[in-house]
């Protein structure tokens, strides 16, 4: 993931020019996480992405007055799911704010949000910092928060002409995580979002769609420089609207390059290093330039007029309802690679392949289940089912429910070795014509022929056969031609169409021929 010493903490990033400084840089992130639900937050419209713009709208959610807002349960339900995975508390008591602001997207001149007492707070979530090749070394970032809000429209820009409207998106549910300023470089910025990403998918409350905006990430960056014993601290700048985690690493990379260049600048011309700690700068990433761009300053308080919204009551939840939230979370990812290890001797590469989808993870586990010997199953699945399921170019749920080979043929595959009904090598034919017709390993086997010879008295026939075909070959061994007994095997192996034991057949031509 990043620089990381051998006592864990951060190194120097070689990326950012410190000019001789010592410095320390701080992250904090806010993501943005679009929820799975059926409808939108407070009404009745379907929850889904595209469409014919401005068609998957009602009074509610445009605003449009009389219309009355519903808190959907299955709305609170998945934050509170998100929230128990990420090991917050949930508070038990609630309430919805307004947040008032004017902007074109925003319909109503205010969203409904959570102010002073969101659904969840106080969690945490650890990251691995160490590059892919290393050991793990995690870091835990706390979550401050974790707030329900609406979503808002989406504006559409077309150069040269005019910016429309798409409200379509207005009102779909969000969840805003809040984290603290724990990250310590833009690689475990990064390193953060992912995280989430994989949690919350797991657990389904999100697809986490990058390009389509399904998660988004503000990040809040500054710099704490210390230079001839005094330390200081560059304004926090708030870099908006990132969906990408190269974007987040590149973008907080510059911005911490540029914060330190300016009060190296500063420095040089003798001017004021201090700064008000009310001024804050609003950033854009310009991903074609490589660079931050200013959207606006702050240097004072912004007062969005929070208040409690009118129209919707504060509400408890019962204990029936957060152990039915709790009841969904499941198990997390890092927990069942953790356990694939210790129950089924994966290496870590294995485990987090296996791991990386839930849908793989569940279909790996059937098949283990079935099988004599799940490490091999593992191996199977990470180089031929995946193999077959990227092919199909479609997401790996959809890929695997569509593929011939169930988890249960699979291991009746594996068993097959296991048994050493056939070889490694007949079994990769065997695996080829299960993916073309889904016809099962052993039906494929005996269909063929193909079941491996083990009764030494028959191999012992066939070896017997191949001697007195080749006598030359034998008087050639025995003349010094080593090389002859691999070929004489090979002749076995060929005799018996492959169904010999390779091993088995190895030991009598070597026995023979002594």
């Amino acid at each position: 993931m990043g620089n990381t010493m051998a006592d864990g903490k951060p190194g120097k990033d070689p990326a950012i020019r410190d000019f001789g400084l010592d410095y320390e840089i701080m992250i904090g992130c806010e993501i943005h996480c679009e929820l799975l639900t059926k409808t939108k937050a407070f009404c009745a419209c379907e929850n889904r992405y595209g469409g014919m713009p401005n068609t998957r709208v009602c009074p509610v959610c445009l605003g449009l007055p009389g219309a009355m807002p519903v808190v959907s349960r299955e709305y609170v339900e998945m934050g509170a799911i998100a929230g128990m995975a990420l090991d917050c508390e949930i508070n038990r008591f609630t309430k919805f704010d307004r947040k008032h602001y004017f902007y074109p997207d925003l319909v109503k001149g205010y969203q409904i949000t959570q102010y002073d007492i969101p659904l969840c707070k106080n969690g945490r979530v650890k990251i691995n910092t160490a590059p892919p090749s290393a050991a793990p070394v995690w870091k835990e970032v706390r979550i401050e928060r974790i707030h329900l809000e609406e979503d808002v429209g989406k504006s559409l820009h077309i150069e040269g002409a005019h910016s429309y409207i798409d409200y379509n998106r207005s009102g779909v549910p969000l969840i805003e995580i809040v984290s603290r300023p724990d990250m310590s470089s833009p690689e475990e910025a990064s390193a953060f979002m992912q995280t989430l990403r994989e949690i919350l998918r797991y657990i389904g409350v999100t697809d986490g769609n990058l390009e389509e905006g399904s998660m988004r990430c503000d990040a809040n960056i500054n710099v704490i420089i210390r230079d001839g014993g005094k330390e200081y601290r560059t304004p926090i700048s708030e870099i908006k609207n990132m969906n990408s985690f190269k974007w987040i690493r590149d973008a907080c990379r510059y911005e911490a390059n540029r914060q330190i260049a300016e009060f190296v600048e500063k420095r040089a011309a003798g001017k004021d290093l201090s700064f008000d700690p009310g001024y804050k700068n609003t950033m854009g990433w310009d991903e074609a330039k490589g660079e931050t761009v200013v959207q606006r300053t702050k240097n004072s308080f912004v007062d969005y007029r929070f208040v409690v919204e009118p129209d919707l009551k504060p509400f408890y939840l019962s204990e029936e309802f957060l152990a039915s939230a709790r009841s969904k979370v499941g198990e997390r990812p890092q927990e069942k690679r953790d356990r694939f290890k210790a129950e089924f001797g994966l290496s870590d590469f294995d485990a987090a392949t296996l791991t990386a989808e839930r849908a793989l993870a569940e279909w790996f586990e059937a098949a283990a289940a079935k099988s004599k010997e799940p490490k091999k199953t593992a191996n199977w699945v990470v180089s031929e089912v995946l193999a077959a399921v990227n092919e199909k170019n479609t997401d790996t749920a959809a890929a695997l429910a569509s593929l011939a080979v169930t988890p249960e043929s699979l291991a009746g595959l594996v068993n097959c070795i296991s048994d050493k009904t056939i070889t490694g090598k007949q079994a990769k034919e065997v695996f080829a014509e299960m993916l073309a017709g889904g016809e099962s390993a052993e039906a494929i086997i005996t269909r063929r022929g193909m079941k491996r010879v083990v009764d030494p008295a028959v191999i012992a026939s066939i070896v017997d056969e191949v001697f007195a075909e080749n006598p030359k070959a034998v008087e050639d061994f025995r003349g010094g031609k080593t090389n002859v007994e691999a070929w004489l095997v090979g002749q076995v192996m060929k005799k018996s169409r492959g169904q010999a034991d390779p091993q088995e057949a190895a030991a009598l031509v070597r026995r023979k021929l002594r």
